[in-house]
């Protein structure tokens, strides 16, 4: 590992702006710097680059993080070089790597950790696999005849890092000869690579398979999906879940794929993995695929943090509507205007693989244009084999489509559906919206985007921000401040593991350099992240008026009114002959304040 303290000073020497405006013209906007944002398709900038704290926000998608995680994001790289191409940016040399000596999750540095070694144990078992599935590629006639006859040449094999298991049920040996002791033949079960059996006797998992590295967004291998040769069953077999590799949640070439989506300006998903590899030898760059589980909303999320469109593309047999109509319902909640989803149903016995090989780029490119947009499948599906001339099956069409369009918060979209659904039903929209429990919305209700700031609605809140922009301010922070208990209260527990964390490491505190860096470079891995940036976003609306210490202490004093008054409704919900005499004297200073 590259040790923390090199990458936080690389951070503090590298000019954010100077680094992003390499890739993406930025300008400036105030205190800060805007564009374009380069992760997803947008005609008016949201894309905001602070000089001060040197990290980078859209408003727009939600893309977030300093210098390395964004070369990282836009040049689909992986963090080590990511890191080396910053160092030799500003003439600085990466040191040699470290002993795994990072910041755990409970926000305190542990040397060897062992949860932390286990995880980096399991990468580097991953990626020496890979080279052994490569390498067992070359030396294997039959396993390259069988790519020859899928139409995949060596050079789509070697961007993807394709492999293949031999036909054995030991084969890991020859990389692993202490495959059989305890240790790390746990290690190979826990990384997926090997079943344990009866008695304890171990197995490779995949055998006699054309092999598929799956990548994380860090451009880790975590899991492999294995494609079998001859016949047999299962035609593919994935990784097991494991602690690297969580299925609804990761998407096949995501990783390298990322900067052809931006180019072309929509995702294309597909369902296996050779229909991204066979899309890509014909030059289409912009797919992925899910691994052998239904779209999630996760997936949803991810997919549309990277482009404003997204074409699922299915066999157009039962299964592949079944399955467009799963993704469809997951993608539901995760709609806004701005963002479409499409669906394109190839003819019966093909998918993009087939498809693409008969017919080429070109044509294969002119079904994405002839895609059905998510609300016509939506309407065509629940309609379907219906005689909406009868007020029977136009009271159906409504009561199907209710649970849907409820969980559809795109204000102008779910007016369209509306509109099409009264139509269809012979309603008028607002007896529709009425009957549906649908709050329609009027661009009058709208707030402006250039609103001015307001107070974070929670002192909470508040304090988060200003810790996350001076860790100074940890200094003047009592810790009875933070004694108020809320299980729910997520700002709250963030508030609480941050302040563990700076007490853990007084050095942040008290370095100068601290306030010029992002404090999130600090905390990759934690329960609040998400939260975390999308209140450090909010830094970027400040202006240099405002008084900080003023509104510290203000913060502070607000919590304190709140735990007094907590204080003071426990103890009046007491019976007046069950409290003690320092509790009446306590209620009394209470009272008084």
């Amino acid at each position: 590992m590259i040790p923390q303290s090199f990458i936080h000073d690389l951070l503090t020497r590298v000019n954010i702006i100077d680094a992003i405006d390499r890739h993406v013209s930025l300008k400036k906007a105030g205190a800060n710097y805007v564009a374009c944002c380069p992760f997803h398709s947008e005609k008016t900038p949201s894309f905001t680059v602070s000089p001060v704290k040197q990290f980078y926000h859209c408003f727009g998608c939600g893309a977030h993080g300093n210098a390395i995680s964004f070369l990282i994001e836009y040049r689909g790289i992986g963090f080590v070089e990511a890191v080396k191409e910053l160092a030799f940016s500003i003439g600085l040399q990466v040191p040699e790597p470290q002993p795994d000596t990072r910041i755990s999750h409970s926000g305190t540095a542990n040397a060897h950790h062992d949860t932390d070694s286990s995880l980096h144990d399991l990468l580097e078992i991953m990626r020496a696999a890979t080279q052994f599935y490569r390498e067992q590629l070359k030396q294997s006639d039959k396993a390259v005849d069988y790519l020859k006859k899928r139409g995949l040449s060596g050079k789509t094999a070697a961007r993807f890092a394709l492999g293949y298991a031999p036909d054995d049920w030991h084969s890991l040996y020859a990389l692993f000869p202490d495959y059989n002791t305890e240790k790390t033949g746990k290690k190979l079960v826990h990384a997926g690579l090997v079943v344990s059996g009866e008695s304890g006797k171990r197995y490779d998992r995949f055998r006699d398979r054309i092999m598929f590295p799956i990548l994380n967004q860090k451009g880790q291998i975590i899991a492999f999906g294995g494609r079998i040769i001859e016949e047999g069953e299962p035609k593919y077999l994935n990784s097991p879940e494991t602690r690297l590799f969580v299925k609804g949640q990761e998407i096949y070439n995501l990783f390298l794929a990322r900067k052809a989506i931006r180019d072309a300006g929509y995702v294309i998903v597909v369902e296996g993995y050779m229909d991204v590899v066979a899309l890509s030898q014909y030059g289409i760059d912009n797919a992925v695929a899910t691994l052998g589980t239904a779209i999630t909303g996760v997936h949803i999320q991810k997919l549309l943090r990277q482009t404003d469109k997204i074409v699922f593309c299915f066999d157009g047999d039962n299964a592949g509507k079944k399955a467009a109509w799963r993704a469809l319902e997951n993608s539901l909640d995760q709609l806004t205007d701005g963002k479409t989803i499409h669906f394109l149903f190839l003819p019966d016995g093909e998918d993009p693989d087939s498809f693409v090989r008969k017919n080429g780029k070109e044509t294969f490119e002119y079904q994405i244009t002839q895609a059905i947009p998510l609300s016509e499948f939506l309407l065509q599906t629940l309609s379907y084999g219906q005689n909406l001339q009868t007020s029977e099956n136009r009271a159906r069409l409504i009561y199907d489509a209710k649970p849907l369009l409820q969980r559809i918060k795109a204000p102008a979209l779910m007016l369209m559906l509306l509109k099409r659904l009264s139509e269809l039903s012979a309603l008028n929209q607002n007896e529709l919206a009425t009957l549906l429990q649908i709050k329609q919305t009027t661009t009058s209700a709208r707030v402006p985007v250039s609103s001015p700031r307001k107070q974070p609605a929670s002192p909470y809140r508040w304090l988060l921000l200003l810790l996350l922009y001076n860790p100074k301010f940890f200094r003047d922070l009592e810790n009875e401040t933070l004694v108020l208990e809320n299980d729910h209260n997520e700002e709250l527990a963030a508030l609480k593991y941050l302040v563990e964390f700076l007490n853990d490491h007084p050095n942040i505190v008290e370095n100068t350099q601290t306030v010029a860096v992002s404090i999130l470079s600090y905390l990759q891995d934690n329960p609040y992240r998400a939260l975390l940036e999308k209140i450090e976003s909010e830094i970027l609306e400040w202006n240099d008026e405002m008084d900080l210490e003023a509104e510290f202490s203000g913060a502070v004093k607000k919590l304190q009114e709140m735990q007094r008054k907590k204080r003071m409704k426990e103890l009046h919900n007491k019976p007046l002959s069950s409290l003690t005499d320092e509790e009446k004297r306590e209620l009394q200073r209470l009272t008084m304040h």
